[in-house]
């Protein structure tokens, strides 16, 4: 966050918003600090239940869609990173993002429709996730275990926990915030690991950029 609101300050442009949604099961309780620490100026809200995720059909964090003034949407589904990153030392190190997507995002703010960058309704609507019907009882699944959870029924959160990962395995997002419920988080050994195993499959962590 420090670096968006780096970013968001070097635009200043009353015309563009950044809206960062924290998807979180521990709400406000856990989110709150982190929000708090980075004391960005632009919008920040809680999102217990990943509902943006799901509507977009996100599959991980942090992701993005570019929204213009007449509510279209001009680019979706990227990994949204403000610069290249670096986690992990020697052999164990793990290079993540780019530096490409800020600049691209500079250019749509300065131009508009004009820019390069903005992408026609039919590839948006090619590049949007369909859900299938397993990924939709996935995510009521994953609902009804925060519901649970939230009233302290333990072995019905779980129960669901699993059901919503079983439906859709794929789904980064289930697995790092059932990382965040461990001692290392959603960013330790696991997902180390989880990253390597996705990038030696030749899967996509994320979709890639069209830029």
């Amino acid at each position: 966050m420090p670096v968006w609101q780096h970013v968001y300050e070097e635009i200043n442009d009353p015309n563009f918003v950044i809206i960062c949604a924290a998807e979180d099961t521990g709400g406000e309780a856990v989110a709150g600090p982190i929000f708090d620490a980075a004391n960005p100026t632009y919008i920040q809200i809680v999102d217990e239940n990943h509902i943006i995720s799901s509507a977009f059909n996100f599959v991980n964090v942090p992701s993005a869609a570019w929204v213009d003034e007449d509510g279209r949407i001009v680019r979706i589904d990227e990994g949204t990173y403000s610069k290249v990153h670096e986690i992990g030392e020697g052999e164990q190190a793990i290079t993540f993002g780019n530096d490409v997507y800020t600049p691209a995002l500079k250019d749509w703010v300065a131009k508009g429709a004009d820019s390069e960058f903005v992408q026609s309704a039919a590839t948006v609507t090619g590049k949007i996730r369909e859900h299938s019907f397993d990924q939709l009882k996935a995510d009521a699944a994953f609902r009804l275990a925060n519901l649970f959870r939230a009233h302290g029924q333990k072995a019905q959160a779980e129960q669901y926990w699993d059901l919503a990962q079983e439906l859709n395995p794929d789904s980064i997002n289930f697995i790092r915030q059932n990382l965040t419920l461990t001692e290392e988080g959603s960013a330790g050994e696991t997902f180390m690991k989880l990253m390597g195993e996705y990038a030696n499959s030749g899967k996509d962590y994320y979709r890639p950029l069209d830029l």
